[in-house]
């Protein structure tokens, strides 16, 4: 297992909402959601403090399975990433569903409003789902 953190990454064109695993990598927590280069200084933040092992990054394929322009805008930014944290491992999780998932989740919460945090606590609860998932299917 390498050291170092997990994080869960929801790419938008507009805001990247971040998770990050606990250290055993059982579940994961909401970081934020963050317009892009905020989102980088906080992920560079992480790996200063911690160390980052894995990068998921939600892959947003089309309805049918397919790869489109969402998935170019995706793998760019994660090019982008790549310089940046070159020692890292990067996992492109499917990410079909998460948004939808996440209003589900946050509607069945004690805080149903979506007017408290809006697109941002959907970003971060994807970012959230994107993980877990990935962590769910990692563990032994």
């Amino acid at each position: 297992m390498q050291f170092g953190r997990v994080i869960g990454v929801d790419f938008g064109t507009k805001k990247i909402g971040i998770a990050i695993a606990d250290p055993l990598r059982i579940f994961s927590q909401p970081v934020g959601t963050y317009p892009q280069e905020e989102a980088l200084k906080v992920i560079e933040r992480i790996n200063r403090d911690e160390g980052l092992a894995t990068i998921v990054i939600g892959w947003p394929f089309e309805e049918d399975g397919k790869e489109g322009k969402a998935t170019q805008r995706v793998q760019e930014f994660i090019n982008r990433m790549k310089k940046l944290w070159p020692d890292a491992d990067f996992v492109k999780q499917d990410e079909r569903y998460s948004s939808e998932k996440a209003k589900e989740l946050i509607k069945a919460s004690e805080r149903p409003s979506m007017k408290s945090g809006g697109r941002g606590r959907i970003d971060t609860a994807a970012a959230g789902l994107i993980l877990q998932d990935h962590l769910d299917e990692s563990s032994f």
